[in-house]
């Protein structure tokens, strides 16, 4: 397979990174990463990596700046994109079909070639904007997938809310990560307290 990861401004670079290092792991995807300007200041604020660590994740990097590049065009076959984390930036960018650096491009093509794009959009609380743009993409068949944590598979740590997120991005590109516990439909109620 062949998946373009977008890294942009927002809060939660920790998703893009951790996406990289899982999908190195597997060897069964060719990765093609493009970390905006405001998402290398983020994941370097809010991380202890550097640019030159993440892009050695990844198997291609390319410069936000770098329109011409292969994933620009639509003859370059990918099976898709995750935007991990997704700014409203960038969100109402690809919403409006404004193509101002490569992640924007990237996504407009992933939209009209109908390959799967999945964007964690992060920002709380959503203005009317936001969810308008958001909308607007679902219509045009973006996966909204907001990096919210979930709690049934018992997490212990960040990393594991990390994973869990991660590994359900990955699921929407049916790509399988054995990477935490899934949901299984069985609840055991020995241990809930009732008040009464």
């Amino acid at each position: 397979m062949k998946i373009i990861i977008g890294i942009s401004g927002a809060s939660g670079s920790i998703f893009g990174i951790r996406l990289l290092e899982l999908l190195r792991e597997s060897k069964n995807v060719e990765t093609h990463l493009i970390v905006s300007k405001w998402g290398q200041q983020t994941l370097e604020y809010e991380t202890d990596f550097s640019l030159t660590d993440v892009k050695k994740l990844a198997d291609f990097y390319y410069s936000q700046s770098e329109m011409g590049a292969a994933i620009s065009s639509g003859s370059f076959i990918t099976d898709g994109m995750i935007i991990a984390p997704c700014s409203m930036r960038t969100v109402a960018a690809i919403a409006n079909g404004i193509s101002e650096n490569l992640i924007h491009r990237a996504a407009d093509v992933i939209i009209k070639e109908r390959r799967k794009l999945v964007l964690l959009p992060r920002e709380a609380p959503f203005s009317q904007i936001h969810l308008e743009n958001l909308l607007k993409l679902s219509k045009l068949g973006a996966v909204i997938l907001p990096p919210g944590p979930a709690f049934y598979n018992k997490p212990k740590s960040i990393d594991d809310i990390v994973n869990h997120v991660v590994l359900r991005s990955c699921d929407q590109l049916n790509i399988n990560l054995d990477i935490g516990s899934r949901w299984n439909g069985n609840m055991n109620y020995k241990n809930r307290r009732i008040n009464s």
